[in-house]
């Protein structure tokens, strides 16, 4: 933990992946309490910026992500946790948070739309 780089904040950044697929599933943000937690008890739990509190994920909706392996970047300022997740990581019912995507067709006009492959849903 003392290895660990957090921000101004105290909260460092969390990508959390599917161990079996590889599928980034989100982005969150974790303080040291909530590292703890999450190591102790083997369920992610974040930091809500929005809140301002503890956010066990998957404590209403019973969307688990239960911990296989975690990783520390290089500069030990990110983290990266492979999970074994149930039911949707996103707050909007998809598998994963990453649903959007740069349009580069018109390349004078990039536009962010949502994608339309189901596989992402």
């Amino acid at each position: 933990m003392n290895q660990l780089s957090f921000n101004e904040q105290n909260l460092i950044p969390v990508i959390t992946q599917e161990a079996k697929t590889g599928q980034v599933l989100m982005m969150a943000w974790m303080s040291p309490e909530s590292l703890q937690i999450s190591l102790d008890s083997g369920l992610m739990t974040y930091w809500s910026r929005s809140r301002n509190t503890l956010w066990k994920k998957g404590e209403s909706s019973g969307h688990l992500q239960r911990i296989v392996a975690m990783q520390v970047d290089c500069d030990g300022d990110a983290l990266l946790f492979k999970v074994n997740q149930t039911g949707a990581a996103c707050h909007t019912g998809r598998k994963h948070c990453f649903y959007f995507s740069l349009d580069a067709s018109q390349p004078e006009k990039p536009a962010f739309v949502i994608t339309e492959n189901p596989s992402l849903f």
